[in-house]
């Protein structure tokens, strides 16, 4: 219990050698130890020359970008009347093409749940319709009671206050 309170509980370094020679020995054998075998040297390769081929590539795209922007930038503006009007027609025409076949996928997504839930397959979030259906039929029954208790009552005022109608 003294141990863990904090005593004195250092481990012990091993004693280094003195003579030359086990210097030697254990210096080489180190280095042995941590120098790269032939599967790392490879990858090691690999991965430096792969690296440089990616870099060179990436300074060819950026010169051949800035080049095409400082030569083509004045024929760009020379001819955006034509460029303006044709692009918004294409964008307009692309984003109307993309929301119908985003809505025509969501109508046939809801029309395969709808089959699905009346043919009493139970797809998935059935159970929070019928959850639902099954209170707005309660609501519906309670208004109902309401009407026919409250209801009658009203009508019978009706009758006291106008006897002939």
């Amino acid at each position: 219990m003294a141990d863990r309170q904090g005593g004195s509980t250092q481990t012990q370094r091993p004693t280094r050698p003195t003579t030359t020679t086990n210097d030697h020995t254990a210096f080489l054998r180190r280095l042995h130890e941590n120098s790269p075998n032939s599967t790392r040297l490879i990858g090691f390769l690999t991965l430096l020359i792969s690296g440089a081929i990616l870099l060179f590539l990436t300074g060819v795209t950026v010169t051949a970008t800035f080049l095409g922007l400082i030569f083509f930038t004045p024929l760009l503006f020379i001819t955006s009347p034509i460029w303006v009007p044709l692009v918004t027609v294409i964008f307009v025409a692309v984003a109307g093409f993309l929301s119908l076949c985003g809505f025509g996928m969501v109508t046939m997504a809801v029309m395969s749940w709808m089959y699905r839930y009346f043919r009493g397959f139970h797809p998935p979030g059935s159970d929070q319709v019928d959850y639902a259906r099954n209170r707005i039929a309660d609501t519906a029954n309670h208004v109902k009671d309401y009407a026919r208790v409250y209801g009658g009552y009203l009508h019978s005022r009706v009758k006291d206050a106008a006897p002939g109608a």
